[in-house]
């Protein structure tokens, strides 16, 4: 009954279930891919890849704070180049899973993401997700392109331009005007939207009285922000067409059944991961499902977008 209620299709691809591994979570490598899948997952993302190989932020990066996680990781990566045999190599597998990859990137400038998304390209992944949302790295890279529709459209253009594979655009809720920016990406071409990325912030230890972060700063993922993430799907799936990735703060059952009910298509889980291991996609799956059968539900279309359209 699992497999049968949480089956769903996402822009003609079929998913066993709507849980998707959030980019920087287990999508390191190909067995770390592979290893999400047979755990339960229903699509994997790999960690964004980038024009050039980066280090990343010195250590510490990570901190598990309570159920939620923040870091400055710095978006560590092989550079693009080296990632699509990776994710060559990735796709076999997942495909002898029946379980779709989808392919993170990120890039410096408007021309360098279309660049990556052409190399990305010839892995063959199911969708690229195209972060443009990343908080940690503002003094590597500047004003994130999610800030304002005009860049964020500027990105989505040149990756369309690229690339005939589906894009989702990643975008931060810490903006002035979510909706306009999901408009005006998906104006330029996006075929859906993750919403969200992690929340710039910062913890500090009182006994040193100095950051805990190396880079000081970072991004806060978790139980804690999942308010947010379901106020920004909840908007976003009122003005946009295009299918949302729900990501941010999901970590049971009922917390996937909030997101899907606030206008998600897929959900994306990454924090809880952290704290519980990959084992967690198959729980949050019997969870979601059982919750589904004890509410009446048949199918996670007639949860879709209840938290809005009923009101």
């Amino acid at each position: 009954m699992v497999e049968e209620l949480l089956k769903t299709t996402f822009l003609g691809i079929a998913l066993k279930n709507p849980l998707v591994v959030a980019s920087g979570v287990l999508g390191t490598s190909a067995s770390l891919m592979e290893r999400a899948a047979r755990e339960g997952a229903g699509a994997v993302t790999s960690k964004s890849a980038g024009p050039t190989a980066r280090s990343g932020h010195a250590n510490p990066v990570t901190l598990a704070w309570g159920n939620s996680v923040i870091n400055a990781i710095g978006l560590t990566n092989p550079g693009c180049q080296e990632e699509s045999p990776i994710l060559i190599e990735t796709k076999k597998r997942l495909n002898a899973l029946g379980v779709p990859l989808f392919a993170s990137i990120f890039a410096g400038t408007v021309e360098e993401f279309g660049e990556v998304a052409k190399v990305i390209a010839q892995a063959e992944p199911d969708l690229i997700e195209v972060n443009i949302s990343c908080p940690n790295v503002a003094s590597d890279f500047g004003e994130p392109f999610s800030a304002n529709p005009a860049s964020a459209a500027a990105v989505t253009r040149s990756v369309r331009a690229a690339v005939s594979v589906p894009i989702s655009v990643k975008l931060a809720p810490n903006v002035p005007n979510l909706a306009q920016i999901a408009k005006a990406v998906v104006a330029e071409g996006a075929d859906a939207i993750t919403a969200i990325n992690t929340v710039p912030a910062m913890l500090i230890d009182a006994y040193s009285g100095k950051p805990v972060l190396k880079n000081k700063t970072g991004g806060l993922s978790g139980l804690a922000i999942k308010p947010i993430a379901l106020r920004a799907v909840w908007e976003l799936a009122q003005v946009i067409s295009v299918p949302i990735i729900g990501t941010g703060g999901v970590t049971t059952g009922l917390d996937a059944a909030e997101m899907i009910m606030a206008g998600a298509s897929l959900v994306g889980v990454g924090s809880a991961v952290v704290n519980d291991g990959p084992a967690v996609f198959a729980r949050i799956a019997r969870e979601l499902s059982e919750f589904m059968q004890l509410e009446g539900y048949q199918s996670l279309e007639e949860m879709r977008g209840k938290a809005w359209r009923a009101s």
